[in-house]
């Protein structure tokens, strides 16, 4: 390689094995984001549509203050974590051409935790809300405590056990 090509690559990370200027790796990150947010925004979408539409139905009004309660906060949530989830759209869009793809990029991966999080919030707690009014069950608790659990192992747990057991760096 010839040593002025070298220099086009100055902000290359030793021994990640790419070869890539700090703008590639802003535009890599930015389209594997991209790819994560739309998954993540369609489940949430999705949720949050058929949250909204519970209060129409003639069960709802027969539900308990404590189930109309639980049903606002899960909406809230719901609301929420589609806003997190669509917030690294306009992110990009309101910043894009001004040269600041690195940190419009790592915004928007924090507004995307954000939305993981308050997903997992939402899920939770509408998990709740259906078994409550599903079962009237003493167990209800128990059965939405070990589904959190399943969540937490599948989002944070493994994954953060693969990249502290895989890699070397932070």
């Amino acid at each position: 390689m010839r040593q002025g090509a070298r220099d086009d690559r100055a902000d290359d990370v030793p021994g990640d094995g790419r070869s890539e200027t700090a703008a590639e790796r802003a535009d890599r990150q930015w389209q594997e984001l991209v790819q994560e947010i739309r998954v993540a925004q369609t489940g949430v979408q999705i949720l949050f549509g058929f949250l909204l539409t519970v209060v129409f139905t003639p069960h709802f009004h027969g539900l308990s203050q404590t189930d109309k309660t639980l049903y606002i906060v899960t909406v809230i949530l719901g609301s929420m974590a589609t806003g997190a989830l669509i917030g690294p759209v306009a992110f990009h869009r309101i910043v894009s051409g001004r040269r600041i793809k690195p940190e419009a990029v790592a915004w928007a991966s924090r507004l995307t935790f954000v939305g993981i999080v308050l997903l997992l919030a939402t899920l939770t707690s509408a998990l709740l809300l259906i078994l409550r009014v599903a079962t009237h069950d003493g167990i209800v608790p128990w059965i939405v405590a070990g589904v959190l659990a399943w969540y937490l192992v599948c989002w944070f747990a493994l994954p953060l056990w693969a990249r502290t057991r895989y890699t070397t760096e932070g």
